[in-house]
């Protein structure tokens, strides 16, 4: 482009020294100029451009992706894991949201040097009294911390019918616990109705994020740290300790009583079964001695003589072959005198001998 640098510097000179203002075909006559001049290139350039914006339109999601694509702003399409492509911008954008991850917000504590809404991570916290301090059912006050987990499950909900997700799963999840504490007693809270509190908190605040179509889904609800005010945590501790005596002497009554029935619900079995045992022997060594003595009736009714010189056999051989008899021979004659005058009193028995012996 040919500037007339001479021309141009008359103007100046002239508006500089009190001349004449510039004329309108001086200006016409630049402009005319200009829109003569020619990029060089241009056609090389103006291809390469358009190809550049048509590529832009290449996109790739992730595997814990979802593609949301957005057509002149409003909702268009979902594109799943991989390569996608979508007209470029400013006629439809992407938004690639992760599906999959686990996010978690706190309630009643801030973890040291964290924001509220991220992934979990260990650290030091600080205690927040008014989201933490809650009202049981029973009019006790207590400190409720918790964290609640949730992800997405419909990105389209998520993205577009609410302005603010974690906001709202903040304010969800203040209301339901407060309702479900509410409803409860402080007990609860402190001991043993902790899980039972967890899952109606889930329930309570998946319902709330539903009806609302917010496209969240509340995987798990945590108690942190549950605990009475500062003022009143001394007198709750010694009632928790009586609780726990309580609980232990339970325990170990229990524990005796498990352990001293069996033993008595045997002793008296035994007992019994000896008893049984004794019984039927006691009633088969009767039986049997009635219908031995029966027997030998029969015989000695039968033959007098000869069964009564055979039961005085019987008895002397067993009297005469039991060792632990002391025996004494005498015959008849030496038994007439000596009757009178043997001390009987003074005959030492067996057992006395053998001992000695």
């Amino acid at each position: 482009m040919n500037w007339d640098w001479e021309k141009l510097q008359k103007q100046q000179q002239g508006r500089h020294g009190g001349g004449k203002p510039p004329n309108f075909d001086d200006f016409q006559q630049q402009f005319d100029k200009f829109k003569h001049f020619k990029l060089p290139g241009w056609k090389l350039i103006v291809p390469l451009i358009v190809i550049l914006w048509i590529a832009s339109g290449f996109y790739i999601v992730e595997p814990d992706e979802v593609g949301v694509v957005k057509q002149f702003g409003q909702f268009n399409r979902i594109t799943t894991a991989g390569p996608n492509y979508h007209i470029p911008y400013p006629i439809e954008s992407v938004l690639t949201p992760k599906v999959t991850q686990i996010r978690r917000v706190e309630f009643g504590f801030r973890s040291s040097g964290r924001a509220r809404v991220q992934q979990f991570q260990q650290g030091v916290s600080r205690e927040v009294p008014e989201e933490a301090l809650m009202l049981t059912g029973d009019e006790n006050i207590v400190s409720v911390q918790f964290i609640v987990q949730y992800m997405i499950k419909d990105a389209k909900n998520y993205l577009f019918n609410v302005f603010d997700p974690a906001k709202t799963i903040v304010h969800a999840g203040e209301a339901a616990m407060r309702e479900v504490i509410g409803n409860g007693k402080i007990d609860d809270a402190l001991t043993t109705g902790k899980m039972e509190i967890q899952i109606e908190t889930r329930d309570l605040m998946q319902h709330i994020l539903d009806m609302y179509e917010t496209g969240i889904n509340i995987v798990a609800v945590q108690m942190q740290n549950v605990h009475p005010p500062e003022q009143v945590v001394d007198a709750f501790k010694d009632v928790a300790s009586a609780r726990e005596d309580k609980s232990r002497f339970i325990n170990e009554a229990e524990a005796y009583q498990r352990d001293i029935l069996p033993k008595a619900r045997g002793e008296a079995s035994r007992i019994v079964n000896a008893a049984q045992a004794y019984k039927q022997t006691k009633v088969r060594k009767a039986e049997g001695d009635a219908s031995r003595f029966l027997a030998v009736l029969s015989e000695y009714n039968k033959a007098k003589d000869i069964t009564r010189e055979r039961l005085y056999l019987e008895t002397m051989e067993s009297i005469l072959s039991n060792p632990e008899v002391e025996k004494l021979i005498m015959a008849d004659d030496a038994l007439k005198q000596t009757v009178p005058y043997l001390p009987l009193g003074q005959t030492p028995k067996s057992g006395v001998n053998r001992e000695k012996n």
